[in-house]
């Protein structure tokens, strides 16, 4: 394995540049990590189009930290409303849009790349589920991957509030309000997240204090571990097959092939392919129909006016459905509570994948009928789960929301028994194209 061969410093050829990376191979294992890592780090050599989709969430990551930077550059966190009775912070949003040069493009490029980021990751986890990407020797990574889903739900959360429109504010009003319904120690813990007894300038400041310095550091971190633990343990890959159990001579996979540069060229060209789609969408669709940057986002926060319909942003509406689905006090506790443990429950079980699934085999391709429906299904529940949070509660969405509710925990709670029992094809020795 890559991560355990010992490389050699790197050894001058007598030009300044030699001289330099000698000079800092003795002071760093700066060859050492870029052979074990890059050049030296081998990957299966049958990836296909959905292995993507982590090089690009990566890419995102980097687009968001440094339109972030210039943003805060000019952004005031300060709710408090100036000469024109405008919100500060929301007049700062505007003066970047309207006299920053190139303030429009940053800010787009920021609100677009928050939903971009949603869409990769979860096309990259979803990819987890298709091959088994959770399963053993990879569960750790799996359980970071879930710790950083959870980071980029809080990060776009807080940074939803700080445009300070009427659907930030009343967002996080809702959002923060539903703590409230934890007994006992439920409206000290609202007070204390909002700063204050209403939403207002202290919050505004703790939410972008957390958003900028706070969660992108936890974040960053957790994704340098998601890292390692991938190159420690090596890539999936759409078989299911260890390469590392097949060596060559030179302690080598056989199935496999450097990353770089054959998958370093793949993934430019995904890259590329992701930008062309990404700056038609800046450019053209910013907004993205509502979805991306709601309407009424483009008014300034009004404590005294309720939007008609206070929905989260789209990556967030399919657990905000979970949340609806329970109407029903239960053990005397009243149901709110019940919808906040719903929707944390959906979110944090889907670490416990890798022990909840029981088949003898890791990639869709290999498994039964029986996994493949069950997959199809959760898809489709958790797209209508998604479309019924950005509706107007109803009846008839209300019982459809449970019925769906019920397929996306039934998903992975009966997944010991129907994984188990579930038909399979046993996987060749070697991967496949």
């Amino acid at each position: 394995m890559a991560g355990h061969k010992n490389y050699e410093k790197y050894k001058s050829n007598g030009s300044v540049g030699g001289n330099v990376l000698e000079w800092i191979d003795a002071r760093f294992p700066l060859t050492s990590t870029i052979k074990g890592h890059l050049t030296d780090y081998y990957a299966p050599k049958n990836f296909n189009f959905w292995y993507f989709f982590g090089s690009l969430a990566l890419m995102v990551l980097v687009i968001q930290i440094l339109t972030g930077i210039f943003l805060v550059m000019n952004y005031k966190p300060d709710a408090n409303l100036n000469e024109s009775g405008i919100p500060i912070a929301f007049a700062s949003v505007e003066y970047i849009m309207r006299d920053v040069t190139g303030g429009w493009l940053i800010r787009y490029l920021h609100s677009t790349g928050a939903s971009a980021f949603f869409v990769v990751v979860y096309l990259h986890m979803f990819r987890g589920l298709l091959y088994g990407s959770y399963r053993q020797p990879r569960e750790l990574l799996w359980v970071f991957g879930t710790l950083i889903f959870l980071c980029l739900m809080a990060e776009a959360f807080m940074g939803y509030l700080l445009p300070w429109g009427q659907m930030s504010f009343w967002g996080a009003q809702v959002i923060i309000n539903l703590f409230g319904a934890i007994p006992v120690i439920g409206p000290d813990l609202s007070t204390l997240i909002r700063g204050d007894f209403v939403v207002g300038d202290a919050t505004l400041n703790r939410f972008f204090s957390l958003h900028v310095i706070a969660v992108p550091l936890i974040l960053i971190g957790l994704v340098a571990a998601h890292l390692v633990a991938l190159h420690e343990v090596g890539s999936n890959n759409p078989d299911g097959i260890e390469i590392k159990a097949n060596l060559d001579e030179h302690g080598n996979p056989r199935d496999g092939i450097p990353f770089h540069p054959y998958y370093t060229v793949k993934d430019i060209v995904g890259v590329v392919a992701f930008l062309f789609v990404f700056s038609i969408v800046v450019f053209f669709a910013p907004e993205g129909g509502g979805y991306f940057l709601e309407y009424n986002n483009f008014y300034q926060a009004d404590p005294l006016k309720t939007p008609s319909h206070i929905a989260p942003v789209w990556y967030f509406t399919p657990f905000y459905s979970v949340l609806r689905a329970i109407v029903w006090p239960i053990l005397g506790i009243d149901a709110k509570f019940w919808g906040v443990v719903g929707m944390g429950a959906s979110v944090v079980i889907i670490a416990f994948l890798p022990w909840l699934d029981r088949s003898p085999v890791k990639s869709i391709r290999y498994r039964g009928p029986i996994f493949k429906a069950a997959l199809t299904i959760f898809v489709i529940a958790f797209f209508i789960l998604g479309y019924l949070g950005t509706q107007p509660p109803s009846y008839v969405g209300e019982k459809v929301s449970q019925v769906c509710s019920l397929i996306y925990f039934g998903f992975f709670l009966l997944m010991p028994w129907y994984s188990k029992i579930d038909k399979y094809t046993i996987p060749p020795e070697r991967v496949t194209d």
